[in-house]
Order: structure tokens, then C-alpha cells, then sequence
């Protein structure tokens, strides 16, 4: 698929977005442990739609810029200023792409070979639940390719666990489900997965929860979950939101809470063109710094609707009233790194992302080890009288296994860390849940 092509493809589900984007959240009831939920409260919404038309109409002056120079630079000095300790990030596909992380939706792909065969009305149907109820095959042999742990976390996911460490993160937020934030030790309290997780799994009729080593060992046997509960029977589905469920009970609350608080916000990796989540970049106060790490620019300015919906505009890189709003075309592994050099944690977040990644290829070189003795000492033959002392399985303990472990990492599936190509365009799961849209990041 084409740059046009899929550019055409976003603007065509932007469109669809509209029909009830208004209404994100808003929906009662549900059987989803991702509960429906207030989003956006209407009088923070109202409020922030009259001061964006007051600013915009001139009738209100912006808050004074809070940055030294209205710059990367600018961003970097304030950062490591006192006057931050309440960091809000919003991630979405791109800070995965390093990862190893292929796109679904580009044909000629792996992925989109090996689910050509179910004949899907289009990629996004795998992530539909009324599709899912229906055949849910197609959906779980993705997950087998893109489960967590077949991948490492990149640069940038150790960056944002690094202002964690550094007592200057309040929240993450992301998109994605590959939860390679977890991976990377980020706290889970300090964790808001807007699309869900593969952390835990419920079963779609008795709602039985189930821990995310059930269900992977299900995955990696080519089965289809099914609950166990005497009776049920049920497909148990992880708790990543479909087309036709609503977002996380706990990523309302949060937002609520949040944002009103934040006095940096970093947002990468996305290109902020999913409601909900789009719009958190206007709930942080009018005097917040801003700061964009993407290939491209994202929207520079929202219409009335939006803010009415949504509470604000987007960014003003390029406005002359611009204050706070600043851009660092960049992948997301380069510009963190850069940011990090500036911050003069460059080497420390360096000698970090060795270490863990070291880490993480110990361990599973060590389960892949396991698993091949196991397999060997299974399938070993008993040891005839007057052989000699090796056995079979002693013979073959050197050699390799046949069947990786799923936590195993390929050298394909951890590029560098500043990898040069473009942003994922999606990764997290499309998201038409009661008003929430599918996640489309570049």
C-alpha cells in the first residue's frame, strides 16, 4: 500500500470517526472489562471551547510562554528545570517501530498474507467484535504474531520509564497493546492503556477472567480460547478494545484527573487522528508547554466541533500567536535520544537500553534452552544395554530448537534503535468502541 493510498485509507475512517466521535464514551451498560465511561466531562469542555474561540477571536490573550525560546532547546532547559515534575506522555504506534512491530494493514506484509486466506472484508474487520463473535480465528493469528514478549521495548519506551525515575512522569498514555511499556518496567500505576491490554482476558459469555499465561498458551497452540467454566464454553478474548466496545474504565478517571495537572506534555509516535485520544492534547492547562516527536506534523489548529466535542484545538507550531507548541521532526527513538543528550542523560539511557536488551536476550536464551533439553529428554528413545553412555538426548542437548520460544526476540524483530523508516501507521488496535475510533497513527 502507498503513502496516497493509506493516507486515503485514514482519511476515509476520519471521516467515519465524525459519525460518533461526539458521543465517545458516553454509552451505558456493557459487558467489556472495558467498561463504558464519561470521557470528557461537558463543563471542562465548554470551558475550553470558550477560551479557544476567545483566543482565536482575539477577544482573550494567550497565557505567557513559560519557555526560555520556543524550541527544542527551549523544551529540554525546561524540562530539567524544578518547575516540572508532572510529565504527561501520549504514545501511539511509532514508538514501537524500532521494536520490530510490522503493520497489519500494508499488503505484501507477513501478517497481511497469513490473514488473507479468511477472505476479511477489510484489515480493520479483525479487530471488530460483531466479526470476532463470528469467526474469531483471523484475530488469533494475529495475536500470535504480534503477542507480547516476541518483541523488546525501544529506546524511547526506557526514556519515558526513565522520567519515571527521574520523579517527572505523572502519567504515560498509550495506544498500543503490545505493552512493551511493562516490559520496560515502566510501573503499572504510572501505565494508562487507552486501547487496552493483552494483560488479562475475559470470556465474552460468564465474563470468567483469565491470566495472560492461559491465554498465550492457548495462542501458541493454534487454539481459539475457549472458557473454562463448567457450562460456558465461551470465547475468551484479551482485554483489547474492538470496533463496538468502549474504552477502559480507568482511562476516563484518569483523564479527568490528569490532565488539569500536567505541565509538560510530550506526545510521539501518532498521528493524532483517533478521538478520543486526539483530543487529550487540548485538556492540559493553557499556559502547558507542548511538545510534538514525529516524522510528520500532525494538525495544527481544530475546528469549532472538535473543541466542542472534544475540549481544544489541536497544536500551533505555526501560528504567530503560537506560545507553547513546539515540533522535532524525528523518529521517536532519535528524538528521545536527543532530548536525553540535552537533558545530559544521554549516555545513561544509552548504557540502560544495552543492558536491558542484554537482559532480555539472556532470558530467552535460557527459555529456548529449557524448552529444546525438554523437548530432547521427551522424545529420547530408552537407552539400550551395551550402548554407550550417550544418549540420544545428551547427543542433541547443544542443538537448537525447532520451536522458538514466543518470548524469544529475532534479530528482525529488534532494528536499531534509532531506526530511520517511517512511524508504524497501526499497531494498536482500531477502536470504534461506542464512540471511540479506531487508533490510526502513522
Amino acid at each position: 500500500m502507498s503513502e496516497k493510498d493509506f493516507k486515503k485509507e485514514e482519511e476515509k475512517e476520519e471521516e467515519k470517526n465524525e459519525e460518533y466521535s461526539g458521543n465517545a464514551g458516553l454509552a451505558e451498560g456493557g459487558s467489556s472489562p472495558a467498561k463504558p465511561q464519561d470521557t470528557t466531562s461537558f463543563s471542562a469542555s465548554m470551558q475550553s471551547m470558550s477560551d479557544f474561540l476567545a483566543r482565536h477571536l482575539g477577544i482573550k490573550e494567550n497565557p505567557p510562554c513559560v519557555l526560555e525560546e520556543l524550541t527544542f532547546e527551549g523544551i529540554a532547559k525546561y524540562l530539567a528545570s524544578d518547575k516540572v515534575k508532572n510529565i504527561i506522555t501520549m504514545a501511539g504506534a511509532g514508538i514501537s517501530t524500532s521494536a520490530g512491530i510490522p503493520d497489519f494493514r500494508s499488503p505484501g506484509t507477513g501478517l497481511y498474507d497469513n490473514l488473507a486466506s479468511y477472505d476479511l472484508p477489510s484489515p480493520q474487520a479483525i479487530f471488530d467484535i460483531e466479526f470476532f463473535k463470528e469467526n474469531p480465528k483471523p484475530f488469533f493469528v494475529l495475536a500470535k504474531e504480534l503477542y507480547p514478549g516476541s518483541f523488546k521495548p525501544t529506546l524511547c519506551h526506557y526514556f519515558i520509564k526513565m522520567l519515571d525515575d527521574k520523579g517527572k512522569l505523572l502519567r504515560h498514555y498509550t495506544q498500543n497493546i503490545d505493552t512493551l511499556e511493562r516490559v520496560a518496567g515502566l510501573d503499572p500505576e504510572k501505565l494508562i492503556e487507552a486501547h487496552g491490554t493483552f494483560h488479562t482476558s475475559h470470556c465474552l459469555e460468564c465474563h470468567k477472567e483469565f491470566a495472560q499465561d492461559w491465554i498465550k498458551d492457548e495462542i501458541f497452540a493454534d487454539k481459539i480460547p475457549k472458557c473454562t467454566r463448567a457450562g460456558c464454553g465461551g470465547v475468551v478474548k484479551p482485554d483489547i478494545v474492538f470496533f463496538g466496545e468502549s474504552l477502559p474504565q480507568r482511562f476516563a478517571a484518569a483523564v479527568n484527573e490528569d490532565f488539569k495537572k500536567c505541565d509538560l506534555l510530550l506526545v510521539t509516535g501518532t498521528s493524532l487522528m483517533v478521538q478520543p485520544f486526539a483530543s487529550l492534547t487540548s485538556r492540559v492547562p493553557a499556559e502547558t508547554p507542548r511538545l510534538y516527536i514525529n516524522l510528520e506534523k500532525g494538525s495544527s489548529g481544530a475546528h469549532p466541533i472538535t473543541v466542542l466535542f472534544f475540549g481544544g484545538g489541536g497544536f500551533n507550531f505555526d501560528g504567530e500567536d503560537n506560545y507553547r507548541d513546539v515540533f522535532k521532526g524525528a523518529t521517536c527513538d532519535e528524538g528521545c535520544q536527543e532530548l536525553a543528550d540535552l537533558l545530559g542523560w544521554g549516555d545513561e539511557l544509552k548504557a540502560i537500553v544495552k543492558k536491558e536488551h542484554a537482559r532480555i536476550d539472556q532470558e530467552n536464551s535460557d527459555l529456548c534452552s529449557k524448552s529444546t533439553k525438554s523437548a530432547s529428554a521427551s522424545s529420547s528413545p530408552p537407552k539400550a544395554e551395551g550402548t554407550s553412555g550417550k544418549s540420544p538426548a545428551a547427543k542433541a542437548s547443544g542443538a537448537s530448537s525447532s520451536a522458538v520460544s514466543p518470548g524469544s526476540s529475532s534479530s528482525s524483530s529488534s532494528s536499531s534503535l534509532a531506526a530511520k523508516g517511517k512511524a508504524a501507521k497501526v499497531r494498536s488496535p482500531p477502536t470504534k468502541a461506542k464512540g471511540a475510533a479506531s487508533p490510526k497513527q502513522k
